[in-house]
């Protein structure tokens, strides 16, 4: 069982989610669903589904991607941990960098928190670069800022020419 620290402090985070084996359209829906009864956190919002060429390893099938908002009383941590367990339990297995994978759970942004350590990075590094992660999350919030970087808008902006396209709404 994963305990917050501060059980009276309720923090805003977003979670981008992916997959691109076994049925990736099922496995991102289950993914969003366990995210949903994860202890002392709320899901809140859901993007559309986006269906996406891979990055880095490019000899894979595409990605079905999302972003979820939820509110969490668990510290960044055990959110982790707690991300890491779901991954776990639908399969998934760390081969590679980049590697296919069944599903995939990142935070992205937890409140305004610039954080880095040997564990986590805070707001996700490569988030600013990603347009399969930042459409999807300024669907959510239009007038999202990321830390350290800057207007979402603009890192889409510069993003421009990775295409993605919205498959379904969550």
């Amino acid at each position: 069982m994963i305990l917050p620290l501060h059980s009276e402090s309720v923090s805003q985070v977003f979670i981008a989610l992916g997959s691109n084996l076994e049925n990736p359209l099922s496995q991102v829906r289950r993914g969003m669903m366990l995210l949903a009864g994860l202890e002392h956190s709320r899901l809140v919002k859901r993007s559309s589904l986006y269906r996406t060429a891979p990055v880095g390893h490019i000899d894979q099938p595409d990605f079905i991607n999302a972003v979820v908002q939820m509110e969490t009383n668990l510290t960044p941590h055990h959110l982790l941990d707690a991300l890491l367990e779901i991954e776990r339990a639908c399969g998934r297995v760390r081969t590679f960098p980049n590697a296919p994978r069944i599903l995939d759970l990142d935070i992205l942004l937890f409140e305004n928190l610039q954080h880095n350590d040997t564990k986590l990075v805070l707001p996700h590094p490569r988030m600013h670069e990603r347009a399969f992660v930042l459409q999807p999350l300024l669907e959510i919030v239009a007038d999202c800022v990321i830390p350290g970087r800057g207007s979402a808008v603009a890192c889409l902006a510069a993003c421009a020419a990775q295409p993605l396209e919205c498959i379904a709404s969550s």
